[in-house]
Parts: structure tokens; C-alpha cells; sequence
């Protein structure tokens, strides 16, 4: 009887599950990689969470905001405002929210500026010239007393 088939067939099935168990292993060992940085991330994570949550319990509390009116520009007029450095008029309020530059859109927005003023959202520091109420404090205190 000559064995020699079944020998190089089993030769072939062992060196299949080599390759197979090498790939694995290989398979592991970035699992391992990538479970490790995950693991990492996560520690870093909560390191910033309770960094955060201890320096939130410093800063004083801030002011609830109003309710704002029901119109999609409201909280994209307070965003451009919240990057501004100086006060803006309502021309440079449409112009930042890409309106076009008819009398109708800048009186319609110029009427929305007042209107977050009576919110005390904003502050007009001159006719027609408005600031956000935090940058406006802000720009006050940094002036000192009067």
C-alpha cells in the first residue's frame, strides 16, 4: 500500500492551517494594536471630561439666553456676532449671512437686531451699530468705572 498520497495531502491541510493560524495571529496582533489605542483613547477621554467637569465647576454661571423669536436667522445672526471683535451694523449682519444686499433684507434684519435688543441679547452702542451683551460687559469692564 502506498501511503505517500494521503502524506503529501496531509502535508497540504497542515501547511493551509499554518498559513491560516499565521494570519490569524497577525489578525490578533492588530486587534491587539487597535484595542490598545482605543483603550488609550477612552483614558484620555475621561482624563477630559474630568478636567472639564472640574473647571466648569469654577467658571461663573452664565446668564440663561432668552428664547429666541421662531426664525431660522436668529441663531445664525447671535454666531456671527459671537465671532465678531467690534459692533456690527445690519448690512454687515446679511452680508456675514450671505442675504442679498436689498433694502428689504437689511430693514428686515436691522428689525431683528432691535429685536434681540429688547431680548438684551444685544446692545446698539450707536444708532445703528449693535454688539453682543457679553462682548458688550466684556468691553465695559475692560474700560473700568466711568
Amino acid at each position: 500500500m502506498n501511503i505517500q498520497p494521503l502524506l503529501d495531502a496531509l502535508d497540504i491541510q497542515e501547511e493551509a492551517a499554518r498559513v491560516l493560524a499565521d494570519d490569524l495571529r497577525t489578525q490578533i496582533t492588530e486587534l491587539q494594536n487597535q484595542l490598545r489605542a482605543a483603550e488609550t483613547q477612552l483614558e484620555h477621554l475621561a482624563i477630559t471630561r474630568k478636567t472639564v467637569t472640574a473647571l466648569t465647576e469654577r467658571l461663573p454661571a452664565h446668564p440663561v439666553s432668552p428664547d429666541l423669536p421662531e426664525h431660522p436667522d436668529y441663531p445664525h445672526i447671535l454666531a456671527v456676532f459671537n465671532e465678531a471683535t467690534g459692533p456690527l451694523r445690519a448690512r454687515d449682519v446679511c452680508e456675514a449671512l450671505d442675504h442679498e444686499m436689498l433694502p428689504n433684507n437689511i430693514e428686515g434684519t436691522r428689525a431683528k437686531l432691535k429685536r434681540l435688543v429688547k431680548l438684551d441679547v444685544l446692545t446698539e452702542v450707536d444708532t445703528g451699530s449693535y454688539r453682543g451683551t457679553l462682548a458688550a460687559r466684556a468691553s465695559d469692564t475692560a474700560r473700568g468705572p466711568h
